[in-house]
């Protein structure tokens, strides 16, 4: 069972999607994401399968919850810096954000 001393260990920030492209090398739909976490942390770059929910277009400005400090991933030629959270709901993957707009790099807590 994980403690709250490990969830303590996750560094989750509030970022903005900044540009979108489809993913077309990567083995399931995805989209390749770009999200600006702040000066702090500056832009880091994700891989996303939440082609079911959204369009490109439409993530542009959204304001979304990531894992900044998990170790890279590469996948196909991309490299994933960035967990980006989202629930699997029945219609596909939806993403977590603030209720309210907030400052990009502002951690859960």
């Amino acid at each position: 069972m994980a403690t709250f001393a490990d969830f303590q260990k996750l560094d989750i920030r509030v970022g903005e999607i900044i540009k979108t492209e489809v993913f077309e090398k990567a083995r399931k739909p995805a989209y390749k994401l770009w999200v600006d976490f702040g000066e702090e942390i500056g832009v880091k770059q994700s891989s996303a399968q939440i082609t079911e929910c959204y369009q490109p277009e439409e993530l542009m400005g959204k304001q979304v919850l990531g894992v900044v400090n998990f170790p890279p991933r590469q996948i196909a030629d991309f490299m994933s810096e960035v967990l980006i959270l989202g629930v699997y709901a029945k219609q596909g993957v939806v993403l977590i954000k603030p209720e309210q707009t907030v400052r990009k790099g502002d951690k859960l807590g």
